[in-house]
């Protein structure tokens, strides 16, 4: 009869605690539902206890439910006068009591299921947030976290990127994160993270979901501002016109040649992908051409097939040099250029290492101040607030690049674009890259871009591009 089987489940502690646990974690996941609906919002671990953590503990609890009355019938099958009692219950659907409370079963099954599923989904959601991935383990994801929200990238989620759409990827990514959440519950991993990630997804399968080569056709203006160590802080102009190309019309030309679907570029390096030992390129003939670094080793290396991130290597993670942060804040006007030797010093103070975010303000500020009181004590007093105003810009630039805790330094993370942190182009493009027959890989600066002007005051195209 159901009447017993309600009797099982309520006439036994495990099943009880699982009643109890099911309501209450029932209770707290609508509370929390309807705070968010309000607009409250509790950052990343509102939503990892609401939408995973909660729905765990639901379902366990209504896993005990069942347990328990099992574990009731089979005592009082084995007490005195119970062996005639069935171990489990008997449903009569021919009797009126019977049907409706099944009917109720039914009814609060299905809830169970919509509640579940729901929280499943928005799980799913979660786990794939900015907030999530960015936050949760926020020690050892604060600097990427910080990089990606200043990036080009930055309303791009992670997942997009890291996971990319389909099935298959994600469940490859919940079991390597499997390991990534023991790593930081016991404090097992590194400092820094090293890179580049070797499983990362190929990239054509995710930045080509937005980005492709025949979308690039033509060549794009750079223009870059320097300023050099001198008391006038002397503005310097560089100018390139890089040959971004593309495929258009079964016609590759320029930078993104080596991603048009007609080439096929594998090369072998070591781990971290800074020095590259051997090519090998295959035409749309499938003819191969192999060229070896004559300076490397002959064995070992890892091999991979060339795609975006092996130029853009820190597409949504950039991490400046200190000289070029400052530039730009000095052409942005948030350092103020007519501070004397403010370029300078600025490179000098922000190279200091300290021991967190907090100490680098402290620090900068007081070494800031104490150059200009002591070398010009009349314009530190004139020109307070502006002094303030470009230590407390240091003070950002230090806090978005560097982060002492997990060991990230200016040179930690070397972008591959420019010639800045990186060989880059030069990876490859080096006279030392060679066929057995001793063909070089082209080293033709020209070949990728036009330079205009290098580091000149005052160029002539600035006045076209810039008329008075």
């Amino acid at each position: 009869m159901f009447k017993n089987f309600l009797v099982s489940i309520t006439h036994n502690v495990m099943s009880l605690i699982g009643t109890a646990i099911a309501i209450a974690t029932l209770v707290l996941m609508a509370s929390l539902f309807a705070m968010e609906l309000w607009g409250f919002d509790g950052g990343p671990y509102i939503g990892i206890l609401t939408y995973l953590i909660l729905p765990m503990i639901f379902v366990f609890g209504l896993i005990l439910i069942p347990i328990g009355a099992v574990l009731y019938k089979r005592k009082v099958r084995k007490s005195p006068g119970g062996e005639g009692t069935p171990l489990l219950p008997i449903f009569d659907l021919n009797v009126k009591a019977t049907r409706r409370w099944m009917l109720i079963l039914a009814g609060a099954t299905m809830l169970n299921i919509v509640i579940v599923a729901g929280a499943t989904y928005k799980g799913v959601h979660v786990m794939e947030s900015v907030e999530f991935c960015g936050l949760a383990c926020h020690s050892v994801m604060e600097p990427e976290h910080t990089a990606h929200a200043r990036s080009p990238h930055s309303r791009v989620a992670c997942a997009e990127c890291h996971i990319g759409p389909g099935a298959d990827w994600f469940v490859k990514s919940k079991l390597d994160g499997a390991w990534q959440l023991v790593s930081v519950a016991f404090d097992l991993y590194p400092r820094p993270v090293p890179t580049p990630l070797h499983d990362l997804r190929p990239a054509r399968e995710t930045c080509e979901q937005c980005h492709w080569p025949t979308k690039f056709v033509g060549d794009k203006l750079k223009v870059i501002k320097h300023y050099k160590e001198d008391e006038a802080n002397t503005e310097l102009t560089s100018a390139l016109l890089l040959k971004v190309g593309g495929s258009r019309a079964n016609n590759s030309h320029g930078i993104h040649w080596h991603v048009d679907p007609g080439v096929d570029i594998r090369y072998r390096s070591d781990d971290t992908r800074e020095a590259i030992y051997e090519i090998e390129f295959t035409d749309g003939d499938n003819e191969t051409v192999t060229y070896a670094d004559r300076k490397a080793p002959e064995d070992g290396g890892v091999w991979r097939s060339m795609d975006c991130v092996d130029c853009h290597n820190r597409p949504s993670h950039i991490y400046e040099s200190p000289g070029p942060a400052i530039d730009k804040a000095i052409d942005s006007g948030l350092i103020d250029r007519s501070l004397p030797f403010v370029k300078r010093e600025s490179l000098r103070i922000i190279q200091t290492q300290y021991e967190s975010h907090e100490a680098a303000r402290d620090g900068i500020v007081s070494e800031f101040t104490a150059f200009y009181g002591e070398s010009y004590p009349d314009l530190a007093t004139e020109r307070a607030d502006d002094i303030a105003a470009a230590a407390t810009v240091l003070g950002d630039i230090y806090s978005v690049n560097i982060f002492p805790q997990m060991n990230v330094w200016w040179d930690t993370y070397p972008n591959h674009i420019g010639h800045e942190q990186s060989d880059g182009c030069l990876r490859c493009h080096k006279r030392s890259m060679r066929t057995a027959d001793r063909q070089q890989v082209s080293n033709d600066c020209d070949t990728c871009h036009v330079l205009l002007a290098e580091e000149e005051e005052n160029p002539d195209f600035m006045s076209v591009l810039r008329p008075n």
